[in-house]
């Protein structure tokens, strides 16, 4: 099924069941106010969704209405915890090789992850604002599992057991704070500004096939301003699957129910297919020709970022937006 969080003017809205087709959309009164709260039982409400998404699709469910992506909100707007990952090594491996650095073997080994801030995501549609250009404007096209509890020390074949839905994301990134940030030992903060998420979150069986468990075999499909940046696949060169990654972050501590992982920008030694963020292309350009050609993002630039199953059909909706200057 696929769930959507539709405005209202709260700040977690309401959530609606939507058709496949993404066309049509229920709210899920009497079930669940909102995602969070379907998460919160999600044994008693998941069933229950799910016989709604069921109705929706035969034309049984009452008060069914159009659905439209500008009136949705991030699946979830808010969450209590937000942990990203870098589970495409060979991305973490070009970064390094631009600056002339080894990577420690370790990195093969050991998800590199970090908690971002979870407590204003922005919807898929929302233009993206920022103060300054010059800060280094970058896009990071990823997946996104949410899960149910998952308890400490929880091995990665348990973990996948865990999943519950997948979404897409754009990990926004400020490329020029990021060395500044990191250079103190502690982390980023501002260099990650609000990420954004799909209009919907799908439950893994959606995928078909193209679910194994923790690895979404499907290309994702960035572009900006209209032109083609890149479409590779997130299910090749995923050195962590997301049954590893939260392995990894519940080892010393549990996950709550709407606990989102991300995947890390997707990359694939493929280069042919392109690039899911502007600092890999960078990274490439200065591979080849000792530096970058390619700016980071401006005012006005549009991004966009789809997946299409094997139909070419829009699973998930689009992530569409704009940057522009804050106010």
């Amino acid at each position: 099924m696929k769930l959507a969080t539709l405005r209202d003017g709260s700040r977690d809205g309401r959530l609606a069941v939507v058709s496949r087709d993404l066309s049509r959309a229920v709210r899920a009164e009497g079930i669940a106010r909102t995602m969070q709260d379907a998460l919160d039982d999600w044994r008693a409400c998941g069933p229950r969704l799910d016989e709604l998404s069921r109705r929706l699709e035969t034309g049984e469910a009452p008060g069914s209405f159009g659905f439209e992506p500008g009136q949705a909100m991030a699946p979830l707007p808010r969450s209590h915890h937000w942990v990203d990952g870098s589970a495409y090594v060979n991305h973490v491996e070009l970064v390094r090789k631009a600056r002339g650095a080894t990577m420690p073997e370790s990195f093969w080994t050991d998800p590199l992850v970090y908690q971002g801030g979870s407590d204003d995501f922005l919807g898929p549609t929302q233009d993206v604002p920022f103060v300054d250009e010059a800060w280094g404007i970058d896009l990071e096209a990823e997946v996104a599992v949410v899960t149910d509890d998952v308890p400490m020390s929880c091995d990665a074949a348990t973990a996948r057991g865990h999943i519950r839905l997948l979404m897409l994301v754009n990990d926004w990134s400020l490329r020029n704070l990021i060395p500044g940030e990191l250079a103190k030992g502690f982390g980023f903060y501002q260099s990650k500004p609000a990420t954004a998420f799909s209009p919907v979150a799908v439950t893994p069986d959606e995928l078909g096939e193209a679910w194994d468990g923790g690895k979404v075999h499907l290309p994702l499909v960035v572009h900006l301003n209209d032109g083609l940046l890149g479409r590779p696949n997130a299910g090749v060169d995923m050195t962590f699957d997301f049954g590893q990654l939260i392995a990894h972050v519940t080892k010393t501590r549990r996950l709550g129910a709407g606990a989102i992982v991300g995947s890390g920008t997707i990359s694939n030694y493929d280069r042919s297919l392109g690039s899911c963020c502007l600092a890999e292309v960078r990274m490439l350009e200065t591979v080849a020709d000792g530096k970058p050609s390619t700016p980071f993002l401006s005012f006005g630039d549009r991004v966009r970022i789809e997946m299409l199953d094997a139909r070419g059909e829009s699973i998930f909706g689009a992530i569409d937006q704009r940057v522009v200057r804050a106010a």
